[in-house]
């Protein structure tokens, strides 16, 4: 992203703390911690979502019951930062067979200025072996996801010792073998608390790098990304045949944040996006939130061993299967860890995206307008060409304190003429901090905006 010139111009802007007072707040990731906490929960024997509820040292019902006791640990060390939920239901489905108790482990560190915009970290705490249905074989689960589970853990113990104008969530969900279950329990859990949702950062499987025909990537992690929301209303969807928006999903424009991030990352993680929902065929604890409209993504290694997955423990024709420990890789994780836990930073300070619209037909150039956004000090435009990835030109810097030339700021919304053709162009609105942190763009396109649809057809009424 050519960021440099809009970038110095915010930064040129009065702030109340320079963004090189801001220490690394990944700096104290700790392989070991993440070893210990996956081994814990390897420990449980199995973590299948149908397995003993009441057993203190064996099956789901133990597991959860740790996660929860990790993280009221953690709110100990921060006086009482977080308070930890146990959101619960009881389901029933096609990999559920009779009414089962579904937990779920939740940790809220609440915002100090903005406490209903929410960023959650999250990992699934269920394993499972081969057979879905069996829950009583040991079913260890490191990787898939208790890799995920204890990247939550660690980014709550390093994040905590901050505070944000944001709340950030720390989420071990049961149920996702079973069908999604848990997340589906989160989400709905966010919406009866009124959440607004500036990110799902899913982590599922993240613990380790190398394929089973022997090909590794260590310094790459994927996250995927849904292409047109899943919340679109047919009205909505005519409107992005019409004026584009295929590319333009929250979920798409977080990604690419992702990677914004990843390029600074000292610790040289880098991203592949992956333009899909999930794996060819196959699902996430992401795709419940995008069904209710939340912006999420999944971080997932660079390269899946199928042998290491979902298997029985076993060795057949001299290959040992089973998602064990001994097959993950700690400092892989840390790395995926730091990633997830400076891009919570970033989202935590800067303000809620905007909610542009585009206004390109028949003339010559493109009206954008959006609403002022809580927290914002500027805002930063940019477009990209309709077949290029990432937001690539510089448009302008656009400060609360000095509207000028083109901007106008009339009844609380800001418009910008820019001098581009809509037709050829996609543009984009990001919101700044006085910090200087900026939030992911959001792009001009309809159902561009970081929220449900369903808020912008209630607007529009």
């Amino acid at each position: 992203m050519k960021k440099s010139a809009l970038l110095a111009a915010v930064l040129a802007l009065p702030m109340a703390v320079p963004l090189a007072a801001q220490d690394d707040p990944a700096a104290g990731v700790s392989d070991e911690r993440l070893r210990a906490d996956v081994e814990s929960l390897v420990g449980f024997g199995t973590r299948h979502t149908l397995s003993e509820q009441d057993n203190p040292e064996r099956g789901i019902g133990a597991a959860v019951d740790w996660a929860a006791d990790s993280f009221r640990a953690i709110s100990t060390d921060c006086g009482g930062c977080i308070e930890v939920v146990l959101p619960e239901t009881v389901v029933e489905g096609p990999r559920v067979p009779t009414p089962t108790r579904l937990r779920n482990a939740v940790a809220i560190q609440r915002g100090t200025e903005r406490p209903d915009e929410v960023i959650i970290i999250q990992g699934h705490i269920d394993s499972r072996v081969s057979d879905v249905m069996n829950f009583t074989d040991d079913a260890p689960g490191a990787n898939d996801d208790a890799s995920g589970v204890a990247l939550a853990i660690e980014a709550a113990r390093l994040l905590s010792q901050r505070r944000y104008p944001s709340t950030i969530v720390y989420a071990a969900l049961a149920g996702e073998e079973q069908g999604l279950l848990g997340a589906r329990l989160l989400a709905d859990y966010a919406a009866e608390q009124g959440w607004t949702i500036k990110a799902v950062l899913n982590n599922d499987m993240v613990g380790a790098n190398c394929g089973s025909d022997g090909y590794c990537e260590p310094d790459v992690v994927r996250v995927f990304s849904e292409g047109p929301r899943a919340d679109l209303t047919d009205a909505l969807r005519a409107a992005q045949r019409r004026n584009g928006g295929e590319n333009d999903s929250p979920g798409r424009n977080l990604s690419r944040f992702v990677d914004g991030v990843a390029e600074r990352d000292a610790a040289g993680m880098q991203v592949r996006q992956i333009w899909r929902t999930d794996r060819m065929g196959r699902g996430g604890d992401q795709i419940p939130f995008l069904e209710a409209g939340y912006p999420a993504i999944r971080f997932s290694v660079s390269v899946e061993d199928y042998d290491h997955q979902h298997q029985d423990l076993r060795v057949e024709d001299g290959v040992t299967y089973g998602d064990t420990v001994d097959e993950m890789d700690f400092a892989y994780l840390a790395r995926v860890t730091g990633l997830n836990i400076e891009v919570a930073d970033r989202l935590a300070r800067a303000p809620m995206p905007p909610a542009p619209s585009a206004d390109a037909a028949v003339r010559n150039d493109t009206l954008l307008e959006w609403d002022p956004v809580e927290g914002a000090r500027s805002y930063v435009v940019m477009a990209r060409r309709t077949d290029e990835p990432a937001w690539s030109t510089d448009i302008a810097v656009v400060s609360h304190q000095t509207p000028s030339g083109s901007l106008a700021q009339e009844e609380s919304r800001f418009s910008y003429v820019a001098n581009l053709r809509g037709d050829d162009w996609l543009f984009g609105v990001s919101a700044c901090a006085q910090d200087g942190v900026c939030s992911p763009f959001a792009s001009a396109v309809p159902a561009g905006q970081f929220a449900p649809v369903a808020v912008e057809e209630d607007d529009s009424d």
